[in-house]
């Protein structure tokens, strides 16, 4: 994990970097861009120990400015800020013994006001046309409220839920850390018209923070999100 974390650090300096370097040799651009952006997240929690999950698919939806301040060689330089409300969570897939599915079913729902900071890069048509373009940074979120759902546990000799690896204290926790931090990172394509930006995009976020306590005592030594996002956005210059 240190290893991991030092390779995104350095990562980020580098996109951070990128603006700096084409202030110095670079073609100056003043242009502003707001709008809006809306998708659809899909969210697994990284247990450990481990549970296995199939993809919580939520919506997302957030505000968008972006600062496009040089074009270095063939690359606009951009920094890009958002503010989304996400949902996340996970839905777990339960399997017996001889991996046939249960008729058991759970789902936590969670959510989140996202701050993304990103270093954005592009390539192509300013304007009248496409761009393909790359973009990373750090990544900031704050629980709201959390909600779930399931249905009639089959229980064990015990009373407790019926699961392969016996993991049931999950469904009684609330989550215990609020604040959520990360990496992002993503790529998409922007078509400039004369009414406006649209672009279409994937990115993923790997969570660095655990929504539980992960001491030796806790039930989970890891419990951090990691996030794959499909969206939409529409931007609009202001100058």
């Amino acid at each position: 994990m240190p290893r991991i974390h030092s390779l995104l650090y350095i990562l980020l300096l580098s996109l951070a970097a990128a603006p700096r370097a084409a202030a110095q040799i670079g073609e100056p651009r003043n242009n502003i861009a707001v709008g809006v952006s809306a998708g659809v997240a899909m969210n697994t929690i990284g247990f450990d120990p481990t549970i296995k999950q199939s993809q919580h698919m939520a919506p997302t939806l957030g505000l968008v400015a972006r600062f496009t301040s040089e074009k270095y060689f063939n690359t606009l330089c951009a920094l890009q800020l958002e503010l989304n409300y996400t949902q996340l969570g996970w839905k777990e897939k339960v399997l017996d013994s001889n991996s046939e599915p249960l008729p058991d079913k759970y789902s936590r729902h969670q959510h989140y006001l996202q701050l993304p900071l990103l270093a954005r890069l592009g390539w192509g048509k300013e304007q009248g046309g496409l761009m393909g373009y790359f973009l990373a940074g750090p990544q900031f979120g704050y629980f709201l409220t959390e909600s779930s759902e399931q249905s009639l546990f089959t229980l064990d000799a015990y009373g407790k839920p019926n699961r392969p690896n016996g993991l049931s204290a999950q469904y009684d926790m609330p989550i215990e850390n609020k604040f959520d931090y990360g990496i992002t990172a993503g790529a998409g394509i922007e078509w400039s018209t004369k009414v406006g930006r649209i672009a279409f995009e994937a990115r993923y976020y790997y969570g660095l923070s655990d929504i539980y306590k992960n001491s030796k005592k806790d039930v989970f030594g890891r419990s951090n999100n990691n996030t794959i996002v499909l969206k939409a956005v529409y931007l609009f210059d202001l100058k």
